[in-house]
């Protein structure tokens, strides 16, 4: 009887911790904007202190609910473009908040007194911040750039050398409609001429049903040798299963935990891919290595498709010649990138691991959550495989 008294108390505890946090979080990063930008210069007085106040108190609550609305049981879509945009903002104005903190502490040093310091620190804050914001938003709604690099593979025959491989990844097709984008992206892939197409996993976030319109245009990529997918982690916080089996109908291949392998003028070349590490939550995924290259030719130079860059690991440790990822979007938001990197090896770009190794990392075709990029503008990838020299 205890016992059952005790996990009864722990049911609600842990829901009080889970609310103090889900509120914790937005009042820190809404704290210091506050101060910069309304309480110091203001001097706690006067009609733009109590209406910045008032707009601040708004936006406090306005977050936690649009993103309980948008990412909780009702699934609001309308709701969850707020909230996200709404974090994405304020995290652009904490972070400049920051700076502007530390400039405020410099010119103390050179003997600028308040309020005036304050003030010049405000509207600093508050004008780069604000162009940030909407240059942001340019950039994670625009066709992303084509980025082209040339990777030397160690074994690989001259059959394939100059073969180009197309890389998109981290599309993230939710709440706000991009089908216009990304019918884009599709002609925008095809003028590339790939000879493989590749999408590296966090194809969308919800369900087919829902996302599915989104996600069709990917059918009409054109890419001779073949159209491969991986799933993400955001799948597996939805339908991985559906969307594993929506790309298959669409015409691209799924490569859960498996290899395909391709030949040309008798050289061997093997595409492989493995689950995201989130997906051994659900029976029969989850990442494998080992099966996923069983049966492949040894000799034959292998490339990888692993959402993320840590999984790099294993791919060196198994003789990979190259690992294509995404996952890190490079950050997405300025100075993200920095925390990104706690968690990851690499952010962006081409990097060697091991003796014969090499990790590309995709910034993302697409964004997550906030509709902005800050510093950390989307890719698509053309990766133009050569042998490998010495």
């Amino acid at each position: 009887m205890r016992r059952n008294s005790r996990a009864y108390e722990d049911g609600p505890l842990k829901y009080v911790v889970r609310s103090a946090l889900f509120l914790a979080i937005p009042a820190i990063l809404f704290a210091l904007p506050w101060w910069t930008l309304v309480g110091a210069p203001t001097t706690g007085t006067g009609p733009l202190f109590w209406l910045g106040t008032a707009l601040f108190l708004a936006g406090f609550v306005a977050l936690p609910a649009s993103m309980f609305l948008g990412h909780g049981p009702a699934q609001s879509d309308a709701a969850a473009i707020v909230g996200d945009t709404l974090l994405g903002v304020l995290w652009v104005f904490f972070s400049w908040s920051v700076l502007g903190t530390i400039a405020s502490l410099g010119l103390a040093v050179g003997g600028v007194d308040d309020p005036a310091r304050s003030r010049i620190v405000a509207v600093g804050v508050l004008a780069i911040a604000s162009v940030l914001v909407v240059w942001g938003v340019v950039e994670a709604r625009r066709v992303p750039r084509v980025r082209t690099v040339e990777v030397p593979i160690r074994g690989l025959g001259a059959a394939f050398d100059g073969l180009r491989l197309v890389v998109v990844t981290d599309t993230h097709f939710a709440a706000l409609n991009r089908l216009r984008w990304s019918e884009r992206v599709v002609a925008v892939v095809n003028a590339q001429r790939p000879d493989i197409a590749c999408h590296a996993g966090d194809l969308a976030d919800g369900s087919v049903a829902k996302r599915h319109p989104q996600v069709d245009p990917l059918g009409k990529v054109e890419a001779p040798l073949g159209r491969f997918y991986i799933t993400g982690n955001h799948e597996y916080f939805g339908d991985a299963q559906g969307w594993i089996d929506h790309m298959a109908s669409i015409g691209w291949q799924p490569l859960h935990n498996q290899h395909e392998t391709l030949t040309r003028g008798g050289d061997r070349l093997v595409i492989a891919g493995i689950d995201d590490p989130t997906g051994v939550g659900l029976p029969g995924h989850g990442p494998d290595l080992p099966t996923a290259l069983a049966g492949a030719d040894p000799q034959a130079p292998v490339v990888l498709l692993a959402h993320q860059p840590k999984q790099i690991t294993g791919a060196a440790a198994a003789g990979v010649a190259l690992q294509i990822s995404g996952h890190t979007h490079g950050g997405q938001i300025w100075p993200f990138h920095y925390l990104v990197r706690l968690d990851q090896p690499v952010v962006a770009g081409l990097s060697a691991h091991g003796a014969h190794t090499k990790l590309y990392t995709s910034r993302g075709t697409g964004f997550w959550g906030p509709q902005l990029r800050v510093f950390a503008p989307s890719e698509i990838t053309v990766l133009v495989l050569r042998p490998e020299v010495g």
